[in-house]
């Protein structure tokens, strides 16, 4: 089971090396986590943007351009729609976004004629990993869904699930979280949470059991748990956080990124390929473990999945 960031990380060294196309490479941090992904055998990369800023950045990081295959595109929507096409024509196996901004990425997977759309709903995971906590946590989703409806979030879990069952896990834990653990007509979080949590039959699958609504606190602290004499199997031991919203998720992921110096790798799933999609304020760290991440996916998953 891979159940850390350094685990993937190393898995992915340890795997074949795909090719990746960036949207919008024209960034040092990108290029950063593009290049140590290259030098450590996890993955080729194919460069879309501008052509002279890219190999400006390349040749002061002590690259050589022409070592890289590079692809000149003049806006965000025309880095967009020439990473996409590579992966339409077979010529990379996972989209990265770059310095772009994500509904401009997405508004290109989304159309009909590139072909990466599929039967599944795609969603955002983004695993993360502090010391306050005892395990790695997948938060989704922060990125793709705003405000998604009992559906939509039922299909969230799924591809949550899908992932984490792809890297091994046996047993999943996951938290709709909420405001507070008690169910009330009003806030329709609370309500969706419990119809989730309900939903064995789907869950078994994954051997995964789904709780709530809870806090988050419940959903993460066992000691939280026991002075709110709360005891339901899974509480304080999430290994999912589902969120009821965009926002709500964002909030959490990026507090967590610099209040606490959370280690983190974001994908999308559902799309036929995987698209490694993180914040453009993250870090190179966090870019390349979010392309090593695409990588081991990208080997363990049937992409996509259709939604059964």
């Amino acid at each position: 089971m891979i159940c850390t960031i350094d685990g993937i990380v190393e898995a992915a060294k340890h795997g074949s090396r795909g090719t990746i196309a960036v949207a919008a490479a024209h960034d040092e941090v990108v290029l950063d986590a593009v290049v140590r992904a290259y030098h450590e055998g996890i993955a080729e990369a194919i460069l879309v943007g501008h052509t002279e800023e890219i190999r400006t950045i390349l040749h002061q990081m002590g690259e050589s351009p022409d070592c890289y295959q590079i692809i000149a595109a003049s806006d965000d929507q025309d880095c967009a729609a020439k990473a996409v096409a590579l992966c339409s024509q077979g010529k990379a196996g996972a989209l990265m976004k770059g310095i772009i901004g994500t509904a401009d990425l997405m508004h290109a997977v989304f159309k009909r004629e590139a072909g990466l759309r599929t039967g599944r709903l795609t969603s955002h995971c983004m695993f993360m990993e502090t010391p306050r906590y005892h395990k790695m946590l997948l938060l989704t989703d922060a990125a793709i869904n705003t405000f998604p409806d009992l559906t939509k979030k039922a299909d969230i879990l799924e591809n949550a699930a899908v992932a984490l069952q792809a890297l091994g896990y046996e047993r999943i834990y996951a938290s709709c979280v909420c405001g507070a653990e008690n169910v009330d007509p009003k806030i329709q979080s609370t309500v969706d949470a419990e119809l989730l949590s309900q939903m064995t039959e789907r869950w078994s699958k994954y051997h995964m059991t789904v709780i709530g609504p809870l806090g988050t606190d419940l959903a993460l602290s066992k000691e939280a748990c026991r002075h709110k004499h709360y005891g339901k199997e899974g509480a304080g031991e999430a290994d999912i956080l589902l969120v009821p919203n965009y926002e709500m998720g964002n909030g959490i992921y990026k507090a967590a990124s610099i209040l606490a110096g959370v280690r983190s790798a974001g994908i999308l799933i559902g799309a036929r390929v995987p698209i490694v999609l993180s914040s453009r304020s993250d870090s190179a760290e966090t870019k390349r473990a979010s392309i090593a991440l695409g990588s081991v996916l990208g080997q363990r998953m049937t992409w996509a999945p259709e939604k059964t």
